[in-house]
């Protein structure tokens, strides 16, 4: 690569997982966070599954639902459908990146640092390695390692997963980004809600939500509580039995289910809500909720569960929720609502801690693991 002021920028391409959709309103956590990094990343290409012509790229969406900062940041990107894996190597061979950033496809990046040896590939993880095809083993985890220009993992916690049996230098960190500049203002005065935020599936905790708030409710006079979500990302997301079970159980204990909803008015309840809660039962890879509303100025409760505590922060409180005991959850609800001369201490620390994934940030941190070895 030349130096100086007259080098040829970096050609980096972006590979998406095949399940990921790269639309403003269906796009799940990967996508949304390839698009901060592949927005930061000039000449950046990003590629993926043929997007729905019912979207195309968010354009078509209701005035409503319209995040126009983040969908600019969609509608920026150069974005090429490949289908298919042979026609991904023939897009790839035809764009001849200096960098290929493969997210979530141990496989494929393998197979990439050998048909396209002129380019150097990157793995980027956002799920515990010891599930994935490819990374089972510490022989294909050690050789990737050898392989491969960069491992990144989202937290340490997944780090230390990947490292399990093996000694050496592991995989590098590279934190979730969020773009600071696009979320709504935090409100001046907090609403007197508690939030619960995310999928409604079982791994996500959402009925430890209900219980805790059911057996919280009698010390929370004058408050309320909200659950936005469904099964899948996005406004479309189909009524499972789960759902459906999630919805009658918070209308029970007197809480508003919105159902799923854009990711413009997720944000803006995190704006305004007191306190959000995330009480995931299975150990988060990161946790990019727990991050949004941190950012968002909201008092944050976890289950301290993988990469959660690294997201949210040091305001944060992480209460332990072994065997589905929700004693602990509903005591920290009770504890906050009654501290609030606490509250600007835990937002302060928060939005401080939230500084550091900024975007920008994230992004010159990535173009030197480039750069670097």
């Amino acid at each position: 690569m030349p130096s100086g002021s007259d080098a040829a920028p970096t050609r980096v391409a972006f590979v998406l997982p095949p399940r990921e959709v790269f639309t403003p309103d269906s796009a799940g956590a990967i996508s949304r966070v390839v698009s901060r990094l592949a927005g930061a990343t000039p000449g950046a290409v990003v590629i993926g599954r043929p997007i729905p012509k019912t979207t195309d790229l968010g354009r078509n969406r209701d005035a409503h639902s319209a995040e126009p900062a983040f969908e600019q940041t969609f509608a920026n990107i150069r974005y090429e459908p490949a289908g298919n894996t042979t026609n991904l190597i023939r897009t790839l061979r035809r764009l001849n990146p200096d960098y290929i950033d493969i997210h979530q496809q141990p496989r494929l990046a393998l197979a990439l640092s050998y048909l396209l040896p002129g380019a150097k590939s990157m793995l980027f993880l956002h799920n515990d390695p010891l599930t994935m095809r490819g990374l089972k083993t510490r022989v294909s985890r050690s050789l990737m390692l050898r392989r491969l220009h960069r491992i990144v993992c989202v937290s340490k916690y997944l780090q230390s997963r990947y490292m399990t049996g093996l000694t050496g230098p592991g995989p590098t960190i590279l934190p979730n980004p969020l773009t600071l500049s696009e979320l709504p203002p935090p409100a001046a005065e907090r609403e007197r809600n508690i939030l619960f935020v995310g999928r409604i599936v079982h791994d996500k905790g959402p009925d430890l939500f209900v219980n805790a708030f059911c057996l919280a409710r009698r010390k929370l006079p004058g408050w309320t509580a909200t659950m936005m979500g469904g099964d899948r990302f996005g406004p479309r997301s189909p009524e499972t039995q789960y759902v459906a079970h999630l919805r009658g159980a918070a209308a029970k204990a007197g809480i508003t289910f919105t159902g799923p909803r854009p990711h413009a008015d997720i944000l803006a309840a995190m704006a305004s809500a007191a306190i959000v809660v995330i009480p995931s039962r299975w150990p988060e890879p990161f946790g990019l909720v727990a991050l949004e509303a941190a950012a968002s100025g909201a008092v944050v409760i976890t289950s301290g569960q993988g990469g959660l505590p690294e997201a949210a922060g040091p305001g944060a409180l992480h209460i332990d929720i072994a065997s589905d005991d929700v004693s602990g959850l509903a005591a920290a609800m009770i504890a906050i609502v009654q501290d609030e001369k606490s509250w600007p201490e835990l937002t302060e620390a928060g939005l401080e801690h939230a500084r550091k994934f900024d975007s920008p940030v994230i992004a010159a941190a990535l173009e030197n693991l480039r750069a670097s070895g």
